[in-house]
Order: C-alpha cells, then sequence, then structure tokens
C-alpha cells in the first residue's frame, strides 16, 4: 500500500498560467529532470491529455508507464493505467489556488513501487521527487512569464 505523501510551493503566476504548463504534458521533457519522454495518447475536448505514456530515468530507478487524467477547474489527479516495471500503482494531484497575484501549488504523490524498499528510504526519495517536480515546474512557468 502506497502512502501518500505531499508539497506545496508558491509560483509568481496566476492558475491559468500554471495549469497551461502542467496540461503541457508533452513538453514535460524539456523542464523535468527525469521524464524522458512524454507521448499524449488520448485528449480531451479542451485538448488536455487524457492518458499519455512517459519514459523515466531517475538514475537507479527507470520506468515506462501509462497515467490517466482527471481534470477540473481547480487543478488535475492522474492515476496509473499502462503496465509498469517499477510501480504497482500510482496516484497523484496537482492542487492550485490563487494566492495574491500567485498561484499556490499542492502536489500529492502515491507510489506503489514493486520491489522492497526500506520506509525510510522510500519517504526519502518521495521527497526529494516532490521537491524537484516542484521546483521545476516554478521555474518553467515563470521562465515562460517574462
Amino acid at each position: 500500500m502506497a502512502d501518500l505523501a505531499s508539497s506545496t510551493i508558491s509560483i509568481s503566476a496566476p492558475p491559468d498560467e500554471v495549469m497551461a504548463v502542467i496540461a503541457d504534458v508533452a513538453r514535460y521533457p524539456e523542464w523535468t529532470g527525469q521524464i524522458k519522454s512524454a507521448q499524449v495518447l488520448d485528449q480531451d475536448a479542451d485538448g488536455r491529455p487524457r492518458s499519455a505514456r512517459f519514459v523515466m530515468d531517475a538514475g537507479v530507478l527507470k520506468d515506462d508507464y501509462v497515467l490517466q487524467y482527471d481534470w477540473h477547474p481547480a487543478g488535475v489527479a492522474w492515476h496509473l493505467v499502462g503496465p509498469s516495471a517499477l510501480q504497482r500503482s500510482q496516484t497523484g494531484s496537482y492542487a492550485l489556488s490563487a494566492k495574491g497575484g500567485g498561484t499556490e501549488v499542492t502536489y500529492s504523490l502515491a507510489v506503489d513501487i514493486a520491489m522492497p524498499m526500506l520506509g525510510m528510504f522510500k519517504r526519502k526519495a518521495e521527497k526529494v521527487l516532490m521537491d524537484s517536480a516542484l521546483k521545476e515546474l516554478k521555474k518553467r512557468v515563470e521562465q515562460l512569464g517574462r
């Protein structure tokens, strides 16, 4: 069973700009360190991904998997639907809320890895992944807004 972890960051851009970067899944390899390939498999009527295939390389952790998305006005949620050599399950979300002239983004993630991992190492890996994802998102949004 995967434990849910979450982290929050403030981004100096309005929620619609943050959401535009999150929804542009095909460009994740341009700004995320661990996603090497992202292919949108299906889109909704608004052009946002319904499902996407990812190739991840995070050093010793490498994977190829498919996520399905559920978009809503204040963010997006996803879960693992495709085969994965590394993960038994993955659920996650980005929740956005306007704060002053910017956006507060909360990233939540629960991943059940298919290999044994000590709890303290798993929690450390989750924190590193989440902090990295939020910092990379902040950097990308703020660079595009200039």
